[in-house]
């Protein structure tokens, strides 16, 4: 073999041992996302800077209508990943399926009012109108009638007049002034905050009240055990990823610059305000606090009931990927 040609198999060999991986042995991992969900922001910043292949993996995205199709995908092994709360993932895991949830974001909602409301606590809001996203059973209203309870004595659904809706409608709702307060996802509440509603309690102020951990991640990824199973260090990989790209988010402006046409922000003030709440909704590396975990599962079942948490009463073995 010539010097040229050793030197060049060298570089290469330096090069696989870097990555620790050819090209060709990639596991792909196909993520069914909403079309215009926040997760695309993390996503394609995985992707634009080649730290899926960095951890030995090809991720790609396959964009659906709603999060019931996103589902289907994922049982059908239509697709290997998707995003929900944890809660949700541990009543399919008590239900039998093999679903393993992935840190992926600690962000959650609250109450925010008009700027110009007099309200200071929720005990203020007696009498007044409610927007809630989500349904009756949203866990940050379950969270916030806990909270309110405990410290007030006040039984927040019984005083107050609830209009459950759609996230933009509760979203325009409140910014119109027909709201007293607004519960809403942490994405529609940060361009109510931007649009000059201001918070009067946030999710994890009340969790912290009640004894929860604040800091244990709501939502994540989601795969099958037996995804993970087929493809070793696969939860890790991705989890690593996911990591890395929120330190890139959070060091580099160009990134924001990047996902910024997927953002639907349509001010200047919209996008700083939703910048700001998903950075500070990044978990810190490490595993779930399981106790708190469970706490925080027998206040949702305690609250929700079966409709809720089906029969997920504890917390299911193997529910959180053994990630560090």
């Amino acid at each position: 073999m010539n010097k040229t040609l050793k030197i060049a198999g060298a570089m290469l060999a330096g090069m696989v041992a870097a990555t620790g991986v050819w090209a060709q042995d990639l596991t792909t991992v196909r993520a069914a996302v909403l079309q215009i969900g926040t997760v695309n922001w993390e996503l394609s910043t995985i992707i634009d800077n080649g730290l899926d292949e960095k951890y030995g993996f090809d991720l790609t995205m396959q964009p659906f209508a709603d999060n019931g199709a996103t589902r289907v995908a994922v049982e059908g092994d239509e697709a290997d990943i998707a995003v929900a709360d944890w809660i949700w993932v541990a009543r399919q895991r008590a239900a039998g399926k093999d679903y393993v949830f992935i840190p992926y974001s600690k962000a959650v909602g609250g109450v925010v009012v008009p700027g110009d409301s007099k309200a200071e606590t929720l005990k203020d809001l007696a009498g007044g109108k409610i927007g809630i996203a989500g349904g009756p059973l949203d866990k940050s209203w379950l969270i916030l009638r806990a909270y309110a309870q405990q410290e007030y004595g006040m039984d927040l659904k019984a005083d107050t007049e609830q209009v459950f809706g759609a996230p933009p409608l509760i979203f325009k709702s409140g910014i119109s002034g027909d709201l007293d307060g607004a519960i809403n996802f942490w994405h529609f509440l940060a361009k109510m905050k931007a649009a000059g509603m201001r918070e009067l309690i946030s999710v994890e102020t009340a969790s912290a009240a009640l004894g929860l951990n604040p800091d244990t991640p709501l939502l994540g990824y989601y795969m099958k055990q037996s995804f993970i199973d087929a493809h070793p260090g696969i939860a890790q990989a991705l989890y690593d990823a996911s990591q890395d790209s929120k330190g890139l988010m959070a060091s580099d402006p160009a990134v924001w610059e990047a996902v910024r046409p997927q953002m639907n922000a349509s001010t200047d003030a919209q996008f700083e305000t939703l910048k700001t709440d998903y950075l500070a909704g990044a978990p810190a590396r490490g595993p779930v606090d399981l106790a708190g975990a469970d706490k925080f599962l027998q206040l949702m079942a305690a609250l929700g009931g079966e409709e809720l948490v089906g029969q997920a009463t504890t917390l299911p073995e193997g529910l959180f990927a053994d990630v560090k």
